[in-house]
């Protein structure tokens, strides 16, 4: 087997075709004309729609301060959360609407929503939020209950007699 092929060039000039080098797409900054970066964060039934800006750290959810929507102290870390990781405490503005669910799932949708619009709004810090898993959806929700059953997997309590 003296003809035998042995690389890519040597390929496509017996199959007379011009190899093209792949380029690495750099990622652009997604902003409007106000600067403001969007994304929509999910978490359970919550869904939130989350607008950031370059200022001074203020987070505003639903019209309200976040110290008055998210009272209690956990929620409030976690909102935290994409802005630490990322390394920009305090650096942008958020605005943010929010339904559906309760206050932990609206906590989880808000911080879905920033850590998208920071990747947007910076593609650099992308690295960095994908690696927390901040990017990717908490896909859990509350499993729908079965006929027969008291919940969606409890039972009714047998008796024997």
């Amino acid at each position: 087997m003296a003809d035998q092929i042995n690389t890519l060039e040597e390929l496509s000039a017996v199959a007379g075709v011009e190899t093209v080098a792949e380029e690495v797409v750099a990622r652009e900054p997604v902003r409007d004309e106000l600067g403001r970066s969007y994304a929509t964060g999910k978490r359970k039934d919550a869904v939130a729609r989350v607008w950031i800006k370059p200022g001074s750290g203020k987070v505003t959810v639903n019209g309200k301060d976040q110290d008055k929507y998210f009272a209690r102290p956990v929620l409030q870390l976690i909102l935290r959360q994409p802005f630490q990781v990322a390394g920009v405490e305090g650096e942008f503005d958020v605005v943010a609407t929010v339904k559906g669910g309760g206050l932990t799932g609206q906590a989880g949708a808000v911080k879905h929503g920033i850590s998208k619009a920071l990747q947007l709004y910076d593609p650099n810090l992308r690295g960095a939020l994908k690696a927390a898993g901040f990017l990717t959806r908490d896909s859990r929700v509350v499993e729908r209950k079965k006929y027969g059953k008291r919940k969606a997997r409890r039972s009714f309590q047998f008796s024997k007699r």
